[in-house]
């Protein structure tokens, strides 16, 4: 039996508790592995709102973690019993001490990469990726707007910019994370919540090459303001709230796009791609910072703490 944390209905935190569940053996093209990393994401909170759709009640969450193969079904030959493995997509199931995966889903993590880390980085990782050469190929010089820069996925994708020569204005939600955003890299950190920001950006940048939006909220409408003539924005989030309609008409000679990773992952050509890139830039260095550990039981408190704003860097729940 295999301790997994489901919730019977959507709701708050509470809805996540302990159960056990008999998880068998691999079937054909399938893995068991037994995990010891589970990584913890906003989108995570979504699911369990019931924002986005869960296959069924009760439901495990979770779209990212790293452990060790256990067994494999017939015909799986990317991976072997013992292997260090890594994933990142659907489907849902992450909160667990065991499950079962398509050997498809798997990546073997190298040598130098520990399993906190791949557990902690595969989806803010890929999703960086998908940002950087995907949404926008950045190149040497561009001007990258990240809101939310203290958070997980904002440090990883201001470092992961820098390493591409970018320059990087990082926005935080309050002083105290100021210096978080810094750390990771950001050549200016403005407060968004200052009424004047928009301009300040404008002011340092004359319109940015691509704004990566996590926030949600009315803040889509005055980030697009940033942005140049043929430039990007991403919106990827919405914690502060609905983001209200575009008019296609207020977008004059600038790109919006709501890029989901989740459906990247699902093209094998884009998974393998990008993991190799994640893989290889956490080996040469790339820093993804671990901000609060929780035993699995302890789902829940991992819930309240990353919607109240608590973390600063990724979370992780630990077999």
């Amino acid at each position: 039996m295999s301790l997994v944390m489901e919730m019977s209905a959507h709701g708050g935190p509470d809805v996540l508790i302990p159960a056990h569940r008999q998880i068998g053996d691999p079937g054909p093209a399938q893995v068991r592995i037994r995990q010891k990393v589970l990584g913890v994401n906003f989108v995570d909170v979504y699911f369990r709102q019931g924002l986005y759709p869960v296959p069924e009640l009760p439901a495990v969450l979770g779209l990212e973690g790293a452990g060790n193969v256990e067994s494999v079904g017939e015909g799986v030959a990317n991976v072997r019993v013992g292997d260090r493995v890594a994933y990142a997509g659907m489907p849902l199931g992450g909160y667990a001490e065991t499950r079962l995966l398509p050997a498809t889903r798997l990546i073997r993590i190298p040598a130098g990469v520990t399993d906190h880390i791949a557990g902690s980085t595969m989806l803010r990782g890929l999703t960086a990726y998908m940002l950087l050469h995907k949404v926008r190929k950045i190149s040497p010089g561009d001007w990258v707007l990240v809101h939310a820069a203290a958070g997980g996925l904002g440090q990883i994708t201001t470092r992961w910019a820098k390493r591409l020569g970018a320059n990087v204005i990082g926005t935080v939600g309050s002083a105290g994370k100021i210096e978080k955003a810094r750390i990771a890299g950001a050549d200016k950190i403005i407060l968004y919540k200052q009424p004047d920001w928009v301009d300040e950006v404008r002011k340092l940048t004359g319109g940015v090459h691509l704004a990566v939006d996590g926030i949600g909220g009315t803040i889509l409408e005055q980030t697009l303001k940033t942005v140049r003539a043929f430039g990007m924005t991403a919106s990827i989030g919405h914690p502060a709230g609905p983001i209200p309609p575009v008019a296609l008409s207020d977008l004059g000679n600038i790109g919006l796009m709501r890029p989901s990773v989740i459906a990247s992952v699902n093209d094998p050509e884009f998974y393998q791609e990008g993991s190799k890139a994640l893989m290889s830039a956490l080996q040469d260095g790339l820093i993804n910072p671990i901000g609060a550990e929780y035993p699995l039981r302890d789902a829940a408190q991992a819930h309240r703490d990353l919607e109240a704003g608590r973390i600063t860097g990724s979370v992780i729940l630990t077999v």
